[in-house]
């Protein structure tokens, strides 16, 4: 997804922290756990409030609680149970960048999220079997040096 058509480093930078909040939803985006990935057949889905992730970088590496807030304007997320103290002794919550999570367990209590999870599912499955009539996939569990050879002989 294109912000701006410039390759410029200083009008991308523009363009990111100036985007809508529409867009920035789409910033949100943290990859999914193994086995959601097996079961779902998607790679990654924007961070919502209710999920459950684990911290995959930082101090908190490694962490697991559910998402208490997600804030667009500052693209971070809050996590129950990463708090540090203010100076008056009172928790607050750490803000962590969304890509440094993996969502464990999915908020599906909302009828359009699994939509958006089904769409995108299906979008893979004929992405994936186009490259497959092209011949561009390689079969599982074979080595491309195994692909090349066998091409030579047949």
């Amino acid at each position: 997804m294109a912000l701006t058509r410039s390759s410029q480093p200083r009008k991308q930078r523009k363009a990111y922290f100036n985007a809508p909040l529409h867009i920035r939803q789409k910033f949100m985006t943290a990859p999914l756990s193994p086995e959601l990935k097996e079961k779902l057949g998607i790679k990654r889905l924007p961070v919502r409030k209710g999920d459950v992730v684990r911290i995959m970088r930082g101090d908190w590496k490694g962490h697991e609680g559910k998402v208490v807030r997600v804030d667009l304007k500052r693209v971070r997320i809050y996590v129950e149970g990463v708090t540090i103290k203010r100076a008056d002794g009172t928790p607050r919550y750490y803000p962590i960048h969304p890509s440094k999570v993996m969502i464990v367990k999915l908020d599906l209590s909302d009828k359009k999220r699994q939509e958006i999870i089904e769409r995108k599912r299906k979008a893979r499955e004929a992405i994936l079997a186009k490259k497959e009539a092209e011949g561009k996939v390689e079969k599982p569990g074979a080595s491309s040096q195994e692909t090349a050879e066998s091409e030579k002989q047949g």
